[in-house]
């Protein structure tokens, strides 16, 4: 944007200079003036053509994210379905060592009996 000349102000306030003959303007002035003009408006045109080819490529990306997303989520609900059972399997096997655990810390306190009912 470094390269625009004009503001839309500029061009709706540009008074040129008359020639010594007459109420006409000078032509080499209007023609300058208008290839600026022209050059700011293709300076704009491949600006705007610039941000829609960005804009289309975020959105592309987002589309590409969101699709991610999605099966990311699909996999994280079937694998939280099967979490239950897994869970389960976690919970009895830590049971189990703290069981074994008791029983070798506190198994001489506990007076050896023949009952065992506690031990898994």
């Amino acid at each position: 944007m470094d390269n625009i000349k004009f503001t839309p102000q500029d061009i709706l306030h540009k008074q040129f200079k008359e020639k010594s003959i007459g109420k006409g303007y000078d032509v080499d002035d209007v023609d300058s003036f208008l290839d600026d003009v022209i050059k700011d408006y293709d300076t704009f045109n491949k600006e705007v053509t610039r941000l829609q080819d960005e804009n289309d490529r975020l959105k592309a990306k987002v589309d590409e994210l969101n699709r991610q997303v999605e099966v990311g989520s699909s996999i994280s609900s079937r694998s939280a379905a099967s979490q239950p059972v897994s869970s389960a399997a976690t919970n009895m096997d830590i049971l189990k060592r703290l069981s074994n655990l008791e029983r070798r810390v506190f198994g001489s306190q506990l007076g050896n009996d023949e009952n065992d009912s506690h031990l898994l």
